[in-house]
């Protein structure tokens, strides 16, 4: 019966099924989904309808406004996870990449790693292994999460995403990293008698968008340093932006230290004396824990131990 059941299943089971289903799973929304694949919502809505009744079971609860999944759900969304992955890295394996497959990998930065670790992982990685070819590729915390968890990306580096978020994946901690507040040199706050954190209300704020990754850290903080910013605040993940923003105004920017170190070396940009060792938070590598990786992307993440290490003991700038 079983037999007979998955023989009719395979013929009709299609790729867009299962990443649709991954998809508003994991967004826990057909809107958010919509967007992410690019289609429209009642096309992802006819999409899953197919695949239950395919599957035979209810893969989300009914009725409900938040996409959840059933228990059915949750035990198909493992294995749909892992053919996915397992399928693209198949496809890449034996595809017409015009890189050879056995040394190219994909690492998917965030902004803090993209600045300060992975420079010095991906030039130690590739002066010792030549024929390693690295590709990185960047963006917002929860477009990478999708890439890694679809198989697109190999690992991901930066800051530990929301628990709620880590379902499926390992993280292993490299150094912690905290919040700062960075201005142009010449800030009025700079030059001050004493800093108070209520101070910075008085200019606009740069502020990392809700569901980016140091957004509720963020929020915590002005919450404990009673700080009500003034109308007129941006919200931005686009560090070239912002850089250039605070260049050009008295604004504000709060973002991870490690995103600005070389620049704050150089003297193009500034910290303010602000006291934030409470925002600490981790920042590391990011694996699914289904997935077999492949030889030149364990090399790397040696090289990547390597450099942290380094890192942490002091031994590369950017440590202060």
């Amino acid at each position: 019966m079983v037999e007979q059941r998955l023989s009719s299943m395979d013929r009709r089971v299609k790729f867009r099924h299962l990443r649709c289903f991954i998809e508003v799973a994991r967004l826990k929304s057909v809107v958010k989904a919509a967007s992410v694949l690019h289609v429209s919502q009642p096309a992802i809505s006819k999409t899953v309808q197919e695949l239950e009744a395919l599957l035979g079971v209810a893969l989300f609860e009914p009725n409900r406004r938040t996409m959840l999944l059933t228990g059915a759900g949750e035990i198909f969304l493992r294995y749909a996870s892992a053919s996915v992955t397992a399928l693209k890295q198949g496809v890449r394996m034996v595809g017409g990449d015009e890189m050879s497959p056995e040394h190219a990998f994909t690492v998917g930065a965030l902004p803090t790693a993209s600045a300060r670790i992975l420079p010095a992982a991906i030039a130690h990685v590739t002066q010792r292994y030549e024929r390693l070819r690295p590709r990185v590729v960047t963006g917002a915390n929860d477009v990478l999460m999708a890439q890694l968890r679809l198989g697109d990306v190999d690992l991901v580096i930066g800051r530990m995403a929301a628990p709620e978020t880590m379902t499926g994946f390992n993280f292993e901690h490299l150094y912690s990293e905290r919040i700062a507040l960075v201005v142009r040199p010449g800030h009025p706050l700079l030059h001050a008698d004493g800093f108070a954190p209520a101070a910075i209300a008085q200019y606009q704020l740069l502020m990392p968008p809700p569901g980016s990754v140091i957004s509720s850290t963020v929020e915590r903080y002005m919450i404990a340093n009673s700080v009500q910013p003034r109308a007129g605040a941006i919200e931005t993940v686009s560090d070239a932006f912002a850089r250039g923003y605070l260049l050009q105004t008295d604004a504000i920017w709060f973002i991870s230290e490690g995103v600005v170190a070389e620049d704050v070396a150089r003297g193009l940009l500034a910290l303010l004396p602000a006291y934030t060792e409470d925002t600490l938070g981790p920042v590391g590598l990011t694996t699914r824990a289904d997935a077999v990786l492949s030889l030149s992307a364990q090399i790397f993440i040696t090289a990547l131990r390597e450099v942290a290490a380094s890192w942490r003991a002091g031994e590369l700038p950017g440590r202060s």
